[in-house]
């Protein structure tokens, strides 16, 4: 069941969403669109759940065009201030404001998990062309590394729990075989930043006064206490991105 009040919640924090949210490698988001780009023309690629524009902003640095699609009025607000050349809809995974078959591809970072499955199915397949790409995008926090299960814990952010590629494998009756690709990366972050961060979760802002008090006094101790994290202006955060694609059949 999708919680709607979390999935509503980040255009509050819009502005921190996009400076402390981590970036996608560009080799990621090249091998998402692998295939889709098709003469001299650029491909149209649809972001759903586009938020405040992080995955809009790598689709354009390859030369491509991008529609981004962001249900939450302050996230659309947030990413048309900080992505130029762009004009982003109103709109849902279940609701795309677009013709039939005019994308190219259809992108999702970190928003797939929030979807209606079957009705969102059905309506990024009308929006594709045939032989066009669907491919969902997640930074996910590498917690085979102490420290960084250990901040997951103290935030709350049971969302990088489980293997997305066993949760996500299948797209429905109109889509091939769901292939995947890993790549790894970090992202540099001070103390206060990784708070920040923490303060764009779901969790955190629909959490009360006293939970969010909680988390942020264990965040704090675990930054200067924990040897791998005490004592550095710094910190290397480390995360896998997964990219789930298929092919409109």
């Amino acid at each position: 069941m999708v919680d709607h009040t979390q999935a509503l919640s980040f255009g509050v924090a819009a502005a921190d969403y996009d400076r402390f949210r981590p970036r996608y490698p560009e080799d990621a988001v090249r091998w998402a669109l692998d295939g889709v780009v098709t003469g001299d023309a650029p491909a149209r690629v649809v972001d759903i759940g586009a938020g405040t524009g992080i995955l809009s902003r790598a689709v354009l640095a390859l030369g491509q065009e991008v529609v981004p699609v962001e249900p939450d009025d302050g996230m659309r607000a947030q990413l048309a201030a900080a992505t130029p050349g762009t004009t982003p809809l109103a709109g849902s995974a279940e609701a795309v404001p677009l013709p039939d078959g005019s994308a190219d591809a259809v992108l999702v970072g970190q928003a797939y998990h929030w979807f209606d499955r079957e009705p969102a199915h059905a309506e990024i397949a009308r929006v594709l062309r045939p032989g066009g790409t669907f491919a969902p995008i997640w930074n996910t926090r590498d917690e085979t590394v102490e420290w960084v299960a250990e901040l997951g814990r103290i935030a709350h952010m049971g969302d990088n729990s489980g293997d997305v590629v066993e949760r996500y494998a299948d797209f429905g009756p109109a889509f091939d075989a769901v292939q995947v690709g890993e790549f790894r990366h970090t992202t540099t972050l001070t103390p206060d930043e990784v708070l920040g961060m923490i303060g764009t979760r779901s969790y955190y802002l629909t959490a009360s006064t006293r939970e969010r008090e909680t988390v942020d006094r264990e965040l704090r101790e675990l930054l200067a206490t924990h040897p791998d994290l005490a004592g550095r202006a710094t910190v290397e955060l480390p995360y896998r991105t997964v990219v789930l694609r298929a092919r409109r059949r």
